[in-house]
This record gives structure tokens, C-alpha cells and sequence, in this order.
């Protein structure tokens, strides 16, 4: 919940003019009031404008709530779903995610879907337990081809804004767990080809050690993504 109109015309302007040229795949989640604009703004730009959130119904009496049709009519056709934020704050469980995703992957949108493990959870030593029911429960009901549309985006919930840190190696290792799991229960094409992103603070400093991870795939930026240069530095780290 960041960046007035203006304030996300001006980074998105700014992100735009600076994007190096390079093989990475850029998306700017803004706030529901800014999106219509920020698609209109990155037209001609390899910046893709994508939903932070939506709703599993079609439409109805869910006042605040965005729906799939909603997001696809202005053209946006990819979504953030479960973000820990959301998980934490606003009480969406797994039982919800899978009809999230369900309805996300039946109206042919690709679903960024966020999962990880909570401090307590690393400290009793259940952090793969965790993930793997997270995973399981929101997303191992669909059909193999649904996975075409899957991204997948493993937050570290103890590492972001705690003071811990979460080392290049802690990310590689999770990250190798979660292909094991996908595999494991698909098959290993469908493992190697889905995109694992990491969403533990990622920063201009540590970008590079990260992404240099062979199961680590990409990022889901936070805070870096709100000033243009940090966000930029972050990219180029991907090459």
C-alpha cells in the first residue's frame, strides 16, 4: 500500500526510462487505484503492470473485493496470490489460496503464488514441513498444465523487516526442496520449468550472491522496488 497516483506515475516513468536491456522479466504490482494507469503508462514498455491481489468469485456482493474479469478487462492477466502479507493480516489460509488459484488459472491469468515459513516455524525446525503443506494444499489439486501458469515465489516470512537474515545458501537449499516437492508430485519437466522467485528482502547488495543460486529464479522485490535505481540495480543483478 504504497505510492499515490502521482507518486507511482513518476516511478513508473522513471523505472521505465532506466530499464537496462536484459533478459529479465519485469513486473510492478501497484495498488489497485494506480493499475488501469500503470498499464496505460507501460503500453510500449517491457514492464508488465500485474494485480497485487483478486477475489474467487465471479463478481457479487463482496464490497473492496476485485475480480478476475475485473483485472482482465483493463489488461492485467497476472496476479500476486497469497502473499504473506495477506496471509498474515488478512487471514487468507490455504483452503482460500486453492480457490483463488483455481479461479485465477480457469480465467487463463499466470498466478504468482507466495508461500513460507513464519520465525517460529524456522526455529522449531518445521520450516520445509510448512512449505510443503502450503504447497500442497493451495496448489496440488490442479492439472499439470495449470503449471504453465504458475510462478512460484518462496518468502521467508523470519527474514523480512525482523533483523534475521536469510543466507544465499538458506535460499538455494528451500528452493531445491521446492522443485524436490514439484517433482515429486508432477513430474521433473514440470520441476524444471516452473520459475521459483525468492522474496526474502532482496537488496542491491545481495542481489547477485542470490540470484547466482541455480534453483533461485528471480525475485519478489519489496521495499528496493519503491525507489527506481534500487529496483534497476536488482534487475540488472539478474542479467
Amino acid at each position: 500500500m504504497n505510492k499515490t497516483a502521482s507518486e507511482s506515475e513518476a516511478l513508473l516513468d522513471e523505472l521505465a526510462a532506466k530499464l537496462p536491456d536484459c533478459s529479465a522479466e519485469v513486473m510492478v504490482a501497484p495498488v489497485f487505484v494506480n493499475l488501469a494507469e500503470a498499464v496505460r503508462r507501460l503500453e510500449h514498455s517491457k514492464i508488465e503492470a500485474i494485480a497485487q491481489n483478486m477475489h474467487f468469485a465471479d463478481s457479487g456482493a463482496y464490497t473492496g473485493e476485485v475480480a478476475a474479469d475485473m483485472l482482465l478487462g483493463i489488461g492485467v492477466d497476472t496476479v500476486i496470490l497469497g502473499h504473506s502479507e495477506r496471509r498474515a493480516y488478512f487471514g487468507e489460509d490455504d483452503d482460500l489460496l486453492a480457490k483463488k488459484v483455481g479461479q485465477a488459472i480457469e480465467k487463463g491469468m499466470r498466478t504468482i503464488f507466495c508461500f513460507g515459513e513464519e520465525l517460529k516455524d524456522r526455529q522449531a525446525g518445521k520450516h520445509f514441513e510448512v512449505v510443503e503443506s502450503q504447497l500442497k494444499n493451495a496448489l496440488f489439486q490442479l492439472p499439470e498444465e495449470a503449471w504453465g501458469r504458475i510462478v512460484l515465489a518462496y518468502e521467508p516470512v523470519w527474514a523480512i523487516g525482523t533483523g534475521e537474515t536469510a543466507s544465499p545458501e538458506q535460499a538455494q537449499e528451500m528452493h531445491a526442496f521446492i522443485r524436490k516437492i514439484v517433482s515429486d508430485a508432477y513430474t521433473d519437466a514440470v520441476a524444471q520449468k516452473v520459475s521459483i522467485l525468492y522474496g526474502g528482502s532482496v537488496k542491491p547488495g545481495n542481489a547477485a550472491e542470490i540470484f547466482s543460486k541455480p534453483d533461485v529464479d528471480g525475485g519478489l522485490i519489496g521495499g528496493a522496488s519503491l525507489k527506481a535505481d534500487d529496483f534497476v540495480a536488482i534487475i540488472k543483478a539478474i542479467g
